[in-house]
């Protein structure tokens, strides 16, 4: 990178961090640096949550990625990649009847409610997979502007882009984060507009839109699998559920609906300029996006930069939130503790300590693609659990739980350690084959098991003369299997838990 170029690129990342630091608050309450709340306590408007669900799912990562595979599959490989943005309706669906029929104040505390104190645990650790995950694969990608993987200017610019978001994100917590993500959100779409009328005129729309073959070994085999995993997806992502809960459950649900149908058009509209790449019979190419703009010269590879260090600060401030939300409300929360005032410190200290240890694989170097497709097999089975809990005859058991989550993160290990060992899986013989077959098969194994263990011990219910579930409503369900067996923690006040 050359002396003036290198000032522009530098010198952006630092206006960057300065104007985030103007435009957060300066001071916030407990409420707002956990729920968002501004300091008079009224919970975040429609904008910053629409605005903060849509531009923290646009991660840098998955910018990269999208390109990635427009350029690997076509248009095929966009729309893929864009289908997991229609979990983030789902996933609000499901958090809306959790909220309205069961009382569920957050994903943690309904799992201890009804699943036990083992089950919120597991999912937490799953949890803090994910937000480790977010932390190296944006830093790496904002990284790879600056210099090659693993060169000095290629880690100094990923740590000094982390301790920029760091600082920020400790000063306001969740309401930093939603202030700044609506300026993030609106460059990003400025931005996007610009580059697809200045880079796509280079071939007929035609050509963009019948890219590709929509077939199983090009590609449709991600698509499908992409779908799947959707079922489950958005429930180990701690960025969306924790807006969930921060406003009224229509208003949360609007939100949730237009963000994720936003997403999957800026994705799939993001994912051509990898298709780009491929007609313009580009080869060896690693990073469609930063390859197309570097051979439009140094004004659309600086444009690039921005819209990646845009989606990077949203994706990665949003993380450093929920990090603090987790170890320092929902942790303690579970074994009925609450910190208090000290909570705010208690997240700040995990946030800094995140920061260190999830830019390490960044500094070794991995597949940044590995942090989505590997995550989302392992976290199949929370689809059940979350979408059909106490649905008709099947009654929420421990042991439904457990199977369905375990079975998901067993397939999802022993497919990231040794993919072969579960070839017999495969459907097709494209790419992709083992991904969509493990997440089919696995999918009937973790819904299969949930429903079973419901509906026998419903039967059992019956049995013992205990109230029939048939034919209640879900309050009348949820009622009475909590007077059969009341956890002792919900003898605790809970809105002493949320404090």
């Amino acid at each position: 990178m050359q002396m003036g170029t290198g000032l522009l690129f530098w010198g952006f990342l630092v206006v960057y961090g300065v104007i985030m630091f103007v435009i957060s608050p300066k001071a916030v309450t407990i409420g707002g640096f956990f729920k968002g709340t501004d300091k008079k306590g009224k919970a975040a408007s429609s904008l910053m949550i629409t605005s903060s669900v849509f531009i923290a799912w646009i991660f840098a990562k998955s910018v990269y990625n999208c390109a990635n595979m427009g350029y690997k599959f076509g248009i095929v490989g966009g729309i893929g990649y864009a289908v997991y943005w229609l979990c983030i309706p789902l996933t609000g669906y499901a958090i809306y009847r959790l909220r309205r029929r069961f009382g569920a104040t957050s994903m943690t505390q309904f799992l201890t409610s009804n699943y036990g104190v083992a089950a919120a645990f597991c999912f937490s650790a799953a949890i803090l997979i994910r937000l480790f995950n977010e932390v190296w694969s944006n830093t790496s990608v904002i990284g790879g502007y600056y210099g090659e993987s693993g060169s000095k200017p290629f880690i100094v610019a990923a740590l000094l882009f982390t301790f920029i978001t760091l600082a920020y994100s400790c000063w306001g917590g969740l309401r930093s984060s939603l202030i700044t993500d609506v300026l993030q959100a609106a460059l990003f779409a400025v931005l996007l507009v610009f580059t697809i009328f200045w880079i796509l005129p280079a071939h007929p729309a035609s050509a963009y839109i019948t890219s590709g073959s929509w077939t199983m070994d090009a590609g449709l085999d991600f698509v499908l699998g992409a779908g799947l995993q959707c079922l489950s997806y958005g429930f180990h992502d701690a960025v969306l559920t924790d807006r969930g809960f921060i406003c009224e459950e229509k208003k949360m649900l609007k939100c949730f609906t237009v963000a994720g149908l936003l997403g999957f058009v800026a994705i799939t509209l993001f994912s051509l300029i990898g298709v780009d790449a491929m007609l313009s019979g580009l080869e060896e190419v690693t990073d469609a996006a930063q390859t197309v703009a570097q051979g439009m010269g140094i004004a659309a590879f600086f444009l690039m930069a921005i819209m990646m260090i845009m989606c990077g600060g949203s994706t990665l401030d949003s993380t450093f939130s929920s990090l603090a939300k987790l170890t320092a409300r929902d942790l303690p929360a579970i074994l009925g503790k609450d910190p208090h005032e000290k909570a705010r410190w208690i997240g700040i200290g995990f946030m800094v300590a995140f920061a260190f240890i999830g830019n390490l694989p960044m500094i070794v170097g991995t597949d940044i693609l590995a942090a989505t497709t590997i995550s989302g097999t392992m976290i199949m089975g929370l689809g059940p659990i979350f979408l059909i809990h106490g649905a008709g005859p099947i009654k929420p058991t421990k042991l439904g739980f457990h199977l369905s989550f375990w079975i998901g993160m067993i397939l999802g290990i022993v497919d990231t350690v040794n993919a072969d060992a579960l070839s017999f899986m495969n459907i097709g013989t494209g790419a992709y084959a083992n991904f969509l077959g493990v997440n089919l098969w696995g999918a009937v194994l973790c819904w299969g098991s949930y429903i079973i263990c419901g509906i026998i011990a419903n039967m059992m219910d019956k049995t013992e003369g205990r109230p029939a579930w048939k034919g209640r409503t879900d309050e009348e369900i949820a009622a009475l299997d909590a007077e059969h067996s009341r956890p002792e923690w919900e003898e605790i006040d809970p809105e002493g838990i949320e404090a």
